[in-house]
């Protein structure tokens, strides 16, 4: 299995100081990208517009968002991505939110179909997604929202199901925890608030959340004391890694 080029050992160049807005990336599938909401553009572009207001932080957040990537996709532009998102005093960003791995979980062709990433590949794309990621500058990781399964398939050939999605967000999971990352666990949390309610919060193809959903995608996030934590910590001028 042909795997992704190595990073580059290169480290941050300029770091913030306590007073300096962040700078963030966002990086990952549909989901980052926004699609089904053509309200407010997703929860990332939700955020950026709230952090656009005179009297807010003035963090900065660009989305990466490309629909349909999977986690090598996601893994073969992240330097790139990462070191032309610079802006002002700070050469790269601060931060890289990592949201991807609900499109390697799809079935093809049929309900037992094979998935799109082999599960075992999978395993190897995402820690090595995640080590990667933490070369370059602390991370944290939004998992994937549940699918309606009854939808399926998406484009007349993606099966998404629930065992397989908690297979993948659980494999995922386990991975930022071994390394320290934090982990969203969106998945969960829906499915806990019962089908009746998150039902309601996607779009009609049973696969993107609607406007009602990135909403709600929105209040987790901003609610989630990972955000809270690193928005708030404090840098030391000259040092070339923090972590959370």
């Amino acid at each position: 299995m042909q795997l992704f080029l190595t990073p580059s050992s290169m480290q941050l160049s300029t770091r913030p100081t306590k007073s300096q807005p962040l700078k963030i990336v966002a990086l990952g599938d549909s989901l980052v990208y926004g699609f089904g909401d053509p309200e407010g553009g997703g929860w990332v572009e939700r955020l950026r517009r709230q952090w656009m207001s005179p009297d807010s932080a003035g963090h900065i957040i660009y989305n990466l968002g490309v629909r349909g990537d999977r986690v090598q996709q996601v893994a073969q532009r992240l330097e790139v991505e990462f070191r032309h998102r610079g802006e002002l005093r700070n050469q790269v960003p601060d931060l890289i939110i990592l949201s991807v791995g609900v499109n390697d979980s799809a079935r093809l062709g049929r309900l037992n179909g094979r998935n799109y990433t082999d599960f075992a590949a999978f395993q190897l794309q995402i820690n090595f997604l995640l080590e990667m990621a933490q070369q370059l500058c602390p991370v944290l990781f939004v998992g994937m929202t549940p699918v309606d399964e009854s939808k399926m398939p998406f484009l007349d050939c993606l099966y998404y199901n629930h065992t397989d999605q908690y297979r993948y967000k659980e494999a995922t999971r386990i991975a930022c925890l071994q390394r320290g990352i934090p982990y969203l666990d969106i998945f969960q949390k829906w499915m806990e608030r019962g089908e009746q309610w998150w039902s309601k919060r996607l779009s009609l193809d049973g696969l993107h959340p609607n406007t009602s959903g990135y909403q709600a995608l929105l209040a987790d996030v901003t609610n989630w004391e990972a955000i809270a934590t690193f928005q708030h910590k404090s840098y030391s001028p000259g040092s070339n890694k923090d972590t959370i």
